[in-house]
């Protein structure tokens, strides 16, 4: 331990400043502590960032010293956590982001609590800032703000915050669904949407099975166009036009693409795409999910249809399509609220006295459910739902699958 004599000290510009009695302690710090007051101390962050902890219950003219040993602090900063005191009047951690500096903190009063005094510049730790942004419908739940885009727009970013406060941002993205086939004998139920989304700051607000740990992303200063994609036609066929129905479209936010769902099979097997479609009646194929293949992967892959004049089951984000019904969505709490999305669209069936059973349900999460003999449902808007598959009415003529529902992007920050 080395003590600092007559209460000075040498700062980095070699200016000596008058700031009380300061021991130091020379053994290097290399993860977090509490200081002592009286002590200044030696803070390695080579290996990675870490906090110091100012004293609890602190008396006026309390004195910690924080020095940069090894000169990396603006790769791995020097949190300052106040511990319930105020640091330069506000009740905010600050961090020491600039290499090589140190800062001595004397604690003053309740107000202002710990004020830099001795350092080469107050801006020397830095005050905490958030995110700050506009575009689409904004809610607050608590200290957090919510973006939601059913439509096309902009999320422009005017503030990119810090690390101290938030520099980074959760992000829910699900693409529009599938379009259901069309088949006499029974069309295939279109995949929903693909789903992609990151693992929410708040423990409470549960991510889905699908977020990707630690996905939250760091922004700028820029707007950021924001695609939400449409959700697929479902095919219009009769006697002699049976046929697949359309993909849906991606949704698009910075790096972040989740694609579109399959179309469900009509007289073929279903199409690929973020979940892929179910397949039309008696083919052997449905469609692959996670196409194009992303980590973790969202969705899954379309059922293959039984040879009974009835379409497979589109899949879901959660599940894959199973021989009539559309796989299960996923439920994500985002906005602070459950909400199932992303389902598959069920299989149609011929509305035949010989037809087993009745045509297959629609995934949870807005799949369409597919018809018996009718037009099949479309996927629920900004879901992600694929449409459900059409089945042929003897005696009439066109029959429809169901449209895809369209998707949908949510972006969450803390801005306080």
């Amino acid at each position: 331990m080395g003590v600092l004599s007559c209460g000075t000290t040498m700062l980095d510009q070699g200016v000596f400043q008058n700031i009380g009695s300061v021991t130091w302690d020379t053994t290097a710090k290399t993860s977090g502590f509490t200081a002592v007051s009286g002590n200044g101390y030696f803070c390695n962050t080579t290996s990675a960032a870490f906090t110091v902890t100012l004293p609890s219950s602190p008396s006026a003219g309390d004195i910690v010293g924080i020095k940069d040993y090894a000169n990396t602090a603006d790769t791995n900063a020097i949190t300052i956590g106040r511990n319930g005191s105020n640091i330069q009047g506000q009740a905010a951690d600050f961090q020491i982001t600039t290499e090589g500096r140190s800062v001595f903190l004397v604690y003053v009063d309740g107000t202002k609590g710990w004020l830099v005094t001795g350092s080469a510049k107050n801006s020397d730790i830095v005050s905490p800032a958030f995110v700050t942004a506009t575009g689409g419908t904004i809610t607050t739940v608590g200290d957090f703000k919510i973006h939601t885009f059913t439509s096309p727009g902009t999320f422009c970013v005017s503030c990119a915050g810090n690390a101290s406060g938030s520099n980074k941002v959760d992000y829910m993205v699900v693409a529009g669904g599938g379009g259901g086939g069309a088949n006499s004998n029974g069309a295939g139920g279109a995949g929903a949407g693909g789903f992609r989304e990151s693992v929410p700051s708040p423990a409470s607000w549960t991510a889905s099975p699908l977020a990707s740990p630690g996905g939250a992303l760091p922004v700028s200063v820029q707007g950021y166009p924001i695609t939400v994609g449409g959700g697929g036609a479902g095919h219009v066929g009769d006697p002699e036009n049976a046929g697949d129905g359309s993909s849906g479209s991606n949704s698009v936010f910075s790096c972040k693409t989740s694609a579109g769902g399959g179309g469900g099979g009509g007289p073929g097997a279903g199409v690929a795409g973020g979940s892929g479609g179910g397949s039309g009646q008696g083919q052997s194929g449905g469609g692959a999910g996670n196409t194009p293949p992303v980590s973790p992967p969202q969705g899954n892959s379309g059922a293959a249809s039984v040879p009974q004049e009835r379409g497979a089951g589109g899949g879901g984000a959660g599940a894959a399509g199973s021989c009539v019904t559309g796989g299960a969505g996923v439920t994500s709490s985002i906005n602070n609220s459950p909400v199932a999305r992303a389902g598959g669209g069920g299989g149609g069936a011929r509305l035949f006295p010989s037809v087993p059973g009745p045509a297959g349900s629609g995934g949870s999460g807005g799949g369409g459910a597919g018809a018996k003999g009718n037009n099949g449902t479309a996927g629920t808007a900004n879901t992600g739902g694929g449409g459900g598959g059409a089945g042929r009415q003897p005696g009439v003529g066109n029959f429809t699958g169901g449209a895809g529902g369209s998707g949908l992007v949510i972006i969450r920050y803390k801005f306080q």
